[in-house]
This record gives structure tokens, C-alpha cells and sequence, in this order.
């Protein structure tokens, strides 16, 4: 019993910690993926305290974090660009709607269907789009030229060297102590360091601030300048730095701050595609992000349970005005190798990041951005599957294609679902191909002077045509047999492959005899009729593409 409590209360506290340590890192995330989708940076906080907090309760995976992620961002835009911001609530809880009923519909198994190769090129591609998304976070706004230009010089060589001493702390804390999360130690020494050198003012910062390391505060001021830079200098006015901040007040229900769309059939034309999109994106990278952390937790996640707990969460985000979202892989990975295993961990992370909006807005701002990218190229370094590089001469070549396919196909587009999508669909045309070669069949004459087909293989569409070119109609004695001992029927295609030849063998006056095939078979080969043999003491009890088996 002491043992017990004393586990429990060990990973009470690694929950606590690993979730302060989440919600330090989402501030950034939420508020970059804000100005993606054109909206401003508390509704991206709101979104990661609504979806943190919900998913963490309600969702299938203890353990991970949800939150305003880029690929949602991407599709929000389009609609905010298009129609305004007012029609982007109603698309966020409609997305919750049908997430909601995926779940139901227990449509989250489908995810056992991704391959391996493709999982393998979804953590590689996603790996390398983080690491190139800190790249951001090197760069300060010219005020003289409006873009975004590199540091350099001592501001450059202070940032290297403030990544390197967090990634370094990182590696190196777990050799000594495991009483703290090695990520949160980290973020708090170069945030004391980086403090002390901004406030002793001898080196100085760019046009928009005064700190020789940029902050979350400069981050912010940088991305609402840039946002309106455009703005200004179409109106001949010369561009001025903008103040943001991540504080704020408590969300209140989206109409009582926007105007509201008319609830109309025209309304919804607008919003349901874009509903349906993000819907569907956030699923595949919520059931995605689930995969990976259970093989890396071995333990198994619940799916639907994750579907329902995210279209709960978005559908909540929406109503309060955030912008949706779904699992981000990136902080569920710091949660994970911090050790957070347990609701509570998500729950915390959520809890403290609202903390910070309406409490310690700037103190958080102090934070600087160079603890936070060391953080995140730790994440890089452990999530990129690094044995897959030497796997090319050891897998098959397509599984290594679709590898590298989806791997690509995520750093080039930066959309992980269609990229999970679209490996799907060439493994399954793969194996397909495959097998459709694999359908054979042995003859022999008995001593009646029957001609008996022994089939083995697969029978479906892929391998229909295969089928119909084992059989020698015109050439084959009067009585034939075709035994499905050895074979399964797996489509409509199949079926009809088989009503087809029969029909050909009655044509001929030839007595066809089909043994070992499936009830569902026999009833749906009506016009077979007296040429399929019924023998119920040896036919196999199976059905051709029923979800139940499935």
C-alpha cells in the first residue's frame, strides 16, 4: 500500500511539472498558428486552454496535448480571408459536430489501416517541419525593407549559444537528477540568463525591441508588425512597431463579440466544407499523434473515445471563440519524455496557460525564444526516426518510397493529412498489385473424367482478370469442378468474375460444378443456379467485406 501511493504521488508530480513545462511551450505554437489564420493571438490561447483542457478529460489518450495547430490554421484562413471571422466559430463547432459523430459511428478504428511505412514517413516529414518552423525564431522584421531578415552578429551568436546551453541542459539533467522535468530546468536557467543580459543594455536589439534575445514579448510585437506592415505601406504610411500581448480575460461565448452569420442554407454551403476539412485534418493528426505515443508509452489509446473528445473540445473552442485544433505531436512528445503520462498532465498545461493569460501575461513574455527552440530541436532529434535512413536496402523498395513520399510530401506542403492520405492510398494500390499476381490454380482429371480447378489466392477485384484467363472453356471436358478451398472471395468484383464464367461454361452446354464456396456466395450467384453445388459439411462459413469482420 505505501508503494502505491508512493508511485501515485511520483507521478502526481511528474504530471504537474511535465504540464507547466507543455503550457510554456504552447505559448508560442498557439500564438504563431493565431497569426497564420489571420485571427488574433489570445484566440489561438484560448483554443490551446479549450482543447488542452477537454481532450485531456474527455479524450482517448492520457497523455497527450491538444491544441491550435498549423495544418488547422491553414484551412481556417481560407474561410476568415473569404468570409470573415464571424463565419469561422460556426465552421469550428460544426467540426466538433462531426467529429463528434465519427467517434459515435466508431469510425476511429480506421486508423489501423495506415501502414507502418507511412507512419514512418508522417514522424520523419513532421520532424523536419518543426525543426524548420524554429528557423522563424532567428529571424527579427526590418523596419527599413518590412521583411523578415536573419540575425546576425552578436544577436546571432548570443541566440546559437542560448539553444545549444538548453539542448545541453536537456541531455545532460537526467544524468544527475530526475526531480525536474530537464526541459522546464532548462527553459528557467536560460531565462534567468537571457533576463540578465537584456537588462544590462549593452547589447543592443533590432527596430521593433530593445533586447539583445528575443523574447515570446518580441515574438509577439514582431508577428502583429509584421501582420500590418502590408497595411501601412499601401497607405504611404511608414511602418510602426505594434505592442501585443498574451494577456487577457476570461472567453466569452463568440456572439457576444462578433457579429453573428445569418443561420441560413446559404450559411451553412459556406462553412460545411471547411467544417468537413477541418474535421477530417484533425482527426488524422489526432489518431496519428495517438499511434506514436502509444508505441512510445506502450500502451494502447482508445480511438472513437479520442474522435468524441475532440469534436467536445472544438466544438466548445468554437462556441468561445477560438479557432479549433487537435493533437500537436510536438508538445506531446515534451509531455511524454517529461514525464507526464496521466490526464493530469494535460489538464495542468491547459489550467496554467490560462493562468498565464489572465495572471503572469508578463513575466511569460520574458521567456526568451531561444529556451524554447532548444526545446523544440530536442523534439526533432528524438522524433525523427533515425534507423529509417539505413532501412533502404533492408524493406521492400515501395514501403520505402511511400516512406519517403509522405516524408516529403509533409516538409513540401506542410499538410500531414493529406500526406497520410496519399500514403494510404499508393501502399494499398501497392499491395494490391501485389496480390492480384498471387491467385493460381493446380488441375487434374480424376477418374470420372472431371476436370478439377484447386484455386489458391485471393479473389477480388485486382485479381478478376487473373481469374477468368485460368480456364480453358471451349477445350475442357463436359464435367468441371472448381474447388475455393484455398481461396476467399473478397468483393463484388470476385462475385461477378465467378457469375461470369459460369455463364460462359453453361453457353458451352458444359456442366459446371462450384465446391467450397460461401454461403453469401452461393446467394448472391442467383443465376448460377443449378450449376453451383451446395455442400454445406465442407463450404467455409465467411462473408465477402463485412465490417464486422473487418
Amino acid at each position: 500500500m505505501l508503494n502505491f501511493f508512493r508511485r501515485h504521488s511520483a507521478n502526481t508530480k511528474d504530471d504537474l511539472l511535465s504540464g507547466l513545462t507543455v503550457a510554456l511551450a504552447l505559448v508560442p505554437e498557439a500564438v504563431a498558428f493565431a497569426f497564420v489564420a489571420g485571427v488574433s493571438p489570445l484566440i489561438g490561447l484560448y483554443s490551446a486552454v479549450f482543447l488542452g483542457l477537454i481532450t485531456a478529460i474527455l479524450g482517448g489518450r492520457p497523455g497527450m496535448i491538444s491544441g491550435a495547430t498549423g495544418a488547422m490554421a491553414v484551412v481556417v484562413v481560407g474561410l476568415v480571408t473569404m468570409h470573415g471571422i464571424e463565419y469561422m466559430f460556426p465552421a469550428v463547432i460544426l467540426c466538433g459536430i462531426i467529429q463528434i459523430v465519427i467517434g459515435f459511428a466508431r469510425l476511429g478504428k480506421l486508423i489501423r489501416m495506415v501502414p507502418h511505412s507511412v507512419m514512418l514517413g508522417f514522424v520523419n516529414g513532421l520532424a523536419i517541419v518543426i525543426g524548420m518552423a524554429q528557423l522563424g525564431s532567428f529571424k527579427v522584421f526590418d523596419l527599413d525593407t518590412a521583411e523578415m531578415v536573419y540575425l546576425s552578429g552578436v544577436r546571432l551568436w548570443l541566440m546559437l549559444g542560448l539553444v545549444g546551453l538548453t539542448m545541453l541542459i536537456i541531455v545532460g539533467l537526467p544524468k544527475f537528477t530526475k526531480a525536474i522535468p530537464a526541459s522546464l530546468a532548462a527553459i528557467l536557467v536560460v531565462t534567468l540568463i537571457s533576463v540578465g543580459i537584456n537588462r544590462s543594455g549593452q547589447i543592443a536589439g533590432d527596430g521593433i525591441s530593445s533586447n539583445a534575445i528575443a523574447t515570446v514579448g518580441d515574438m509577439l510585437a514582431t508577428h502583429a508588425t509584421a501582420a500590418t506592415a502590408e497595411e501601412q505601406l499601401a497607405s504611404g504610411q511608414e511602418i510602426v512597431p505594434v505592442e501585443a500581448s498574451i494577456g487577457g480575460g476570461l472567453p466569452m461565448p463568440f456572439f457576444m463579440e462578433y457579429m453573428v452569420p445569418e443561420f441560413s442554407l446559404e450559411t451553412l454551403k459556406i462553412i460545411f466544407p471547411f467544417a468537413l476539412t477541418l474535421a477530417g485534418v484533425g482527426l488524422i493528426e489526432s489518431l496519428m499523434t495517438l499511434t506514436l505515443i502509444d508505441e512510445i508509452t506502450e500502451t494502447r489509446g482508445r480511438g472513437n473515445r479520442e474522435c468524441v473528445g475532440q469534436g467536445v473540445a472544438n466544438l466548445l473552442c468554437g462556441f468561445f471563440g477560438g479557432m479549433g485544433g487537435c493533437a500537436m505531436i510536438g508538445q506531446s512528445l515534451i509531455n511524454v519524455n517529461s514525464g507526464g503520462r496521466g490526464r493530469l498532465s494535460g489538464i495542468t498545461a491547459a489550467c496554467c496557460l490560462m493562468l498565464f493569460i489572465l495572471f503572469v501575461a508578463p513575466w511569460i513574455e520574458m521567456i526568451p525564444m531561444a529556451a524554447l527552440v532548444g526545446v523544440m530541436f530536442m523534439v526533432v532529434i528524438g522524433t525523427f526516426e533515425w534507423a529509417s535512413l539505413k532501412m533502404i536496402n533492408r524493406i521492400p523498395p515501395s514501403d520505402y518510397f511511400v516512406m519517403v513520399l509522405v516524408a516529403g510530401y509533409t516538409v513540401v506542403m506542410h499538410d500531414l493529412a493529406t500526406a497520410v492520405i496519399l500514403g494510404v492510398v499508393v501502399s494499398a494500390c501497392v499491395f494490391a498489385w501485389q496480390h492480384a499476381t498471387h491467385l493460381g490454380a493446380d488441375t487434374r482429371v480424376d477418374e470420372e473424367g472431371t476436370k478439377v480447378y484447386q484455386l489458391h489466392g485471393p479473389l477480388y477485384f485486382a485479381s478478376a482478370s487473373s481469374f477468368k484467363e485460368l480456364f480453358d472453356v471451349q477445350n475442357d471436358p463436359e464435367d468441371v469442378v472448381i474447388d475455393f478451398y484455398y481461396t476467399r472471395v473478397y468483393d463484388q468484383s470476385g462475385m461477378e468474375a465467378i457469375k461470369t464464367l459460369t455463364e460462359k461454361y453453361e453457353a458451352a452446354n458444359k456442366k459446371l460444378h462450384l465446391t467450397h464456396l460461401s454461403q453469401e456466395c452461393r446467394t448472391l450467384l442467383d443465376r448460377a443456379g443449378e450449376f453451383v453445388e451446395v455442400n454445406l459439411s465442407e463450404d467455409p462459413q465467411y462473408h465477402v467485406a463485412t465490417d464486422r469482420l473487418g
